[in-house]
């Protein structure tokens, strides 16, 4: 599992929509993180590990980038297919585009999962693993 990651972002407001959306169908939550930036993860409690969003980078990232340029790839994990499905369809309610409905693929033995496009292109997936996935 990752300690954090984070994208950047061209609309914070739309980003901050759709992530709300897709955080909530996640059982998770998103928090401020300043003016330019929020932050996408468990809870307060417990806030490690995080997705960072934001439309400039942080001055401490090494590398460079710049806004809608840098698309990613982000899996969170879901509980069962139900949760798997409540995302799907939070994100297309909230500004994504379908990469991939959910289901089981084909060769990926107990894995069932979904894709969707945030509005900056970043491809989000929620998949679920083990018994609830079957």
């Amino acid at each position: 599992m990752f300690d954090h990651t984070g994208i950047v972002v061209t609309d914070l407001a739309k980003a901050r929509r759709f992530y709300d959306a897709i955080a909530a169908a996640l059982e998770l939550q998103t928090a401020d993180n300043g003016p330019e930036s929020f932050v996408f993860g468990k809870s307060a409690q417990e806030p490690i590990p995080y997705l960072w969003v934001g439309i400039t980078r942080p001055s401490y990232w090494v590398e460079g980038s710049r806004a809608g340029v840098n698309q990613m790839h982000v899996a969170f994990r879901a509980k069962d297919k139900a949760m798997v499905h409540a995302f799907h369809e939070a994100a297309l309610a909230h500004g994504g585009t379908d990469n991939g409905a959910p289901g089981q693929r084909k060769g990926a033995g107990d894995y069932y999962g979904a894709f969707v496009l945030d509005p900056d292109g970043n491809n989000i997936e929620a998949c679920a693993r083990g018994p609830a996935a079957i």
